[in-house]
């Protein structure tokens, strides 16, 4: 396990804020600690996978204003394959399998909810070994995982 120290979590919370936020300016806004000192401790972090720096597409500003969280119940033998298949499907954002009532946990961005239905019903209900399905809207997210925080138990002082 990585151990993380309080500067590097710093160094995580302003790169949540602005990725594109260069070395010298981090150094400046955490102070008492130099520019190369920060792109070592990111370029570490990158390595050991702790963070990766990316862009975060924001769906809605692309028309697709509706997300629905979609739990399946598949074939026991089907689960992985079916999940991978989820997997495939453009509009579909996460896919996990899960232990419990469901097998498959999905979310489909769509543009409305008649997309959300025909998508659900006409392609995902009709995968060989999905039994049922049952859907919800999600009409406000609060907090996404690009937003999670490293909890302070984690942080050495």
């Amino acid at each position: 396990m990585y151990k993380i120290d309080n500067i590097d979590t710093k160094i995580i919370n302003l790169l949540m804020e602005d990725g594109r936020m260069h070395a010298a300016e981090i150094a400046r806004r955490i102070g008492g600690i130099s520019e190369r000192a920060v792109r070592y401790r990111v370029d570490r972090m990158v390595e050991n996978q702790v963070i990766s720096i990316s862009a975060v597409v924001n769906p809605k500003s692309l028309g697709y204003s509706v997300i629905a969280d979609v739990w399946l119940e598949v074939e026991s033998d089907a689960i992985l394959t079916v999940a991978r298949k989820m997997a495939d499907f453009e509009n579909i954002s996460y896919v996990a399998c899960s232990i419990g009532e469901t097998d498959v946990s999905v979310q489909v961005l769509a543009r409305d909810t008649a997309e959300v239905y025909r998508f659900v019903t006409e392609v995902i209900g009709k995968v060989p070994g999905v039994r049922k399905t049952t859907t919800s809207i999600v009409p406000l997210v609060l907090k996404d995982v690009h937003q999670w925080k490293i909890p302070s138990v984690f942080v050495e002082k």
